[in-house]
């Protein structure tokens, strides 16, 4: 009799274990499928970059794509769904490092302009010169005379760059504090992710405000007519990847050929640079803070 109950025990708790187990194997059979609905979706858009690099390499005009914002806040992943179908001869990611002694001596876009696409190629930055503008200052990596040569000749080597015929699209992707934090908490416990991880990255949340005030600093200084920034909203991955490639398609007049397809980017997620510190000054009037 005994026994009985204990098999009968025994086997009660295997079935609440095979519940539990699939209660999450259902939960994420569910996500994927959902993950995987929402990347087919973009598929119409990712046929659409292709004939825009067809029109890039037609009229040989060079595009420049810069990716900058807040760490964590999914420049990345865009940057890989953007090229995932593109023709790899006629683009480029350029992600550089630390300047090195030679570098420090140079002119300080020297290294990003031999980076520069030729006729007909785009080449996207996974951050740019406006790491000078963000990340240096706030870690000490420049002297503030250095910030200050940056902040007043990025406009005009910008200009010029325009005036010569660069599509230069400024795309800077903006996250809440708590996103960012969830994020970073997830690298940390997916050895997947963790070589994401920087020492600079775990200082990111510390250094918030600093970021912010940075951010600020930047977009009221450098957008421009010529150069303008778009701001993305990028707490859901999903609609600030479908809106960049919206924003990438709208920049030249290539000829759409899915007259289905809604070009129209999304309000909510894209802000001119002009809107987005508008929104910031009314922030610190009303809450004597930032909100981004």
């Amino acid at each position: 009799m005994a026994d009985c109950e204990q098999t009968i025990q025994r086997l009660t708790q295997e079935n609440i274990a095979l519940q539990a187990t699939l209660t999450r194997l259902t939960a994420r059979t569910k996500k994927a499928v959902k993950r995987r609905r929402l990347e087919q979706s973009l598929k119409p858009y990712q046929a659409e970059l292709i004939r825009l690099q067809k029109y890039l390499d037609q009229t040989q005009r060079r595009m420049i794509i810069l990716f900058e914002g807040r760490d964590a806040s999914g420049k990345g992943g865009t940057i890989r769904r953007v090229t995932r179908y593109m023709n790899e001869k006629k683009y480029r990611v350029v992600a550089l490092g630390k300047p090195n002694e030679t570098e420090r001596s140079q002119w300080f876009f020297q290294k990003y302009v031999r980076e520069f696409p030729r006729g007909g190629e785009m080449v996207l930055f996974d951050r740019s010169w406006y790491n000078r503008a963000m990340v240096e200052p706030v870690f000490g990596f420049c002297t503030e005379q250095e910030y200050k040569n940056f902040m007043k000749g990025v406009t005009g080597f910008e200009k010029d760059l325009v005036r010569q015929g660069t599509v230069l699209i400024k795309l800077y992707f903006s996250v809440t504090q708590e996103e960012q934090a969830r994020r970073f908490e997830r690298r940390q416990n997916d050895p997947l992710r963790q070589w994401k991880l920087s020492q600079v990255d775990m200082q990111a949340q510390e250094r918030w405000d600093e970021f912010t005030n940075q951010k600020y600093s930047m977009l009221k200084r450098t957008h421009t007519s010529a150069a303008p920034w778009t701001v993305i909203r990028a707490n859901n991955k999903y609609r600030a990847r479908l809106n960049v490639m919206k924003t990438i398609l709208n920049s030249v007049p290539y000829a759409p050929q899915d007259q289905t397809l809604d070009y129209v980017p999304d309000p909510d997620i894209v802000l001119s640079g002009a809107r987005e510190v508008a929104m910031m000054e009314a922030d610190l009037l009303r809450d004597g803070k930032f909100a981004y």
